[in-house]
């Protein structure tokens, strides 16, 4: 049973669960990484923990764990990937006016060009 911080059946979660098809790049015990069907740049990999919780706002104080984890995962992967030096850009969205859409915390990487704004 979910509590109302816990995301209750998201996208995320079924691609999770495997439900939903996802070009999965990493995945571990604790999150899974795929490619956004909607990307805003020529890499755009969403980073994912498996434990859903829904909103930035609504991750526990004692969970920092699982939050470094996500950036961790991230600066893993640009450096797999080569991207790292050259540059990339992490965040995550918090609910409606911050642009967040699946109530499923999740963390952006956006790479494979220059990304301007937000200094």
């Amino acid at each position: 049973m979910t509590n109302a911080n816990q995301s209750s059946d998201s996208i995320f979660d079924r691609i999770i669960r495997r439900e939903i098809p996802a070009d999965i790049v990493f995945e571990d015990e604790h999150l899974i990484a795929f490619r956004d069907i909607a990307p805003q740049a020529p890499v755009h990999v969403l980073f994912v923990p498996k434990r859903g919780v829904r909103t930035l706002n609504d991750v526990p104080a004692g969970d920092a764990e699982s939050l470094g984890r996500l950036l961790l995962a991230a600066a893993a992967y640009a450096k797999r990937e080569g991207f790292a030096e050259n540059g990339y850009r992490v965040l995550m969205n918090c609910n409606g006016d911050g642009g967040q859409t699946v109530f499923h915390i999740h963390l952006h990487l956006l790479a494979g060009r220059a990304l301007h704004g937000f200094g």
